[in-house]
């Protein structure tokens, strides 16, 4: 994408929300924080909405997975510029935009891993309360929870770390939001278990702390959901929170057994 069309693109969708906002505000239906209704008479709106609905048909008529996940890689930076000018306008204007292309985009972040990116937009996802596309059938609280906890839960079960501070993120982004218990146990699990892996590579006081918070976070999951799978792994991680208090004086390192159960297969959307 060249450098003015990225410019094109990001002065279209500020001034998009600015439209928008000052058009519902006049109508009486937007109080500052909510969602507006954006019009796609917007050449460019149209024109990001036409790439989308390409892209979309794309990636249906692609069978694999991996494939998939190819192909969104290769698509996100042409709507990057068309995110940003949304973020920024709604800091801005104090309020988000209904439109089908961020939230989209959201999604394929988290499908292709890209973390950081991910969850920049689902925190204005969920603060504007911006609606998923139709095809999605979660609401946004509970896909993004669900997802990004089974792309954590299937790196540990293959032995793979997964970043704590993600796990912690989406826990607090989605911390008010109403959601399946089974969701929330899901996302308590997996960061029940990075805290007993970060637990194996610490040292000193560290090792205690981790420890329970990996098993705070474990009985959470369980309470929520009696099938989560963590009773083993309390067991492990209460016997290591013995284990290193009783060799606090002595300095031994504990080994925690890192849990590694199979995770639930994920939700499988459609794009």
């Amino acid at each position: 994408m060249s450098l003015a069309r990225q410019h094109r693109d990001r002065m279209a969708a500020a001034h998009l929300t600015q439209q928008a906002r000052v058009s519902g505000a006049m109508g009486g239906l937007a109080p500052q924080g909510e969602i507006v209704a954006v019009s796609t008479t917007d050449p460019v709106a149209a024109q990001i909405q036409l790439r989308l609905t390409h892209d979309l048909r794309r990636l249906k008529e692609i069978k694999s997975i991996k494939a998939k996940i190819l192909a969104k890689v290769e698509m996100l930076p042409e709507y990057r510029a068309w995110c940003d000018g949304l973020l920024t306008a709604a800091h801005d204007a104090g309020a988000g935009v209904a439109e089908e292309v961020l939230p989209t985009i959201m999604v394929w972040c988290i499908d292709t891993g890209d973390w950081t990116r991910a969850l920049e937009l689902a925190a204005h996802v969920l603060r504007y309360d911006v609606p998923l596309p139709g095809r999605y059938q979660r609401d946004a609280a509970s896909l993004i929870a669900e997802e990004i906890a089974t792309a954590a839960l299937k790196a540990q079960a293959a032995g793979d770390a997964f970043p704590l501070d993600v796990l912690e993120q989406v826990e607090l982004l989605v911390a008010d939001a109403d959601m399946h218990d089974e969701i929330r146990a899901k996302l308590m699990k997996a960061i029940g278990i990075e805290y007993a892996r970060a637990a194996d590579a610490a040292t000193g006081p560290a090792i205690l702390q981790k420890l329970h918070a990996g098993l705070s976070a474990l009985r959470k999951a369980q309470d929520l959901h009696d099938r989560s799978g963590c009773r083993m792994a309390i067991q492990r991680l209460e016997k290591a929170v013995a284990a290193s208090a009783a060799s606090a004086a002595t300095s031994e390192p504990i080994t925690t057994e890192t849990p590694t159960d199979t995770p639930t297969e994920p939700g499988a959307d459609s794009a």
